[in-house]
């Protein structure tokens, strides 16, 4: 991962955990892709992305999340759930945490069940 994704990723994780989910996985790798994290939210479990744009000229972070990027983070998660049976059970949903920031400083924006 590039340190700049990690950062990026890193600071998400710290803001989920500051509003009491809990973590599972960070870095989850498949044939198909990747999550970046997977929290536990109450009795959901969260399949985050992290999308960081450092300009909104081609329609910032929250729009990068294209069809085929669902597609391949549904994979991914089916994955997680078929290898991990103890959430087997759990419903699950995908967040998005997306930063838009020419300076580095920008705050999230967390979108809980972004997509079905």
């Amino acid at each position: 991962m590039k340190p700049i994704g990690q950062y990026w990723e890193q600071r998400a994780e710290h803001f989920l955990l500051q509003h009491g989910l809990q973590l599972i996985a960070r870095n989850f790798s498949t044939e198909s892709g990747e999550i970046d994290l997977v929290m536990r939210d109450v009795e959901h479990v969260a399949f985050v992305e992290v999308r960081y744009r450092s300009s909104a000229r081609f329609g910032g972070a929250i729009h990068s999340i294209t069809a085929a990027k669902q597609r391949k983070l549904k994979r991914c998660a089916a994955i997680f759930v078929s290898q991990q049976k103890v959430w087997s059970n759990h419903p699950c949903r995908f967040d998005v945490i997306a930063y838009d920031a020419s300076n580095g400083n920008g705050e999230p924006v967390w979108i809980r069940a972004a997509f079905d």
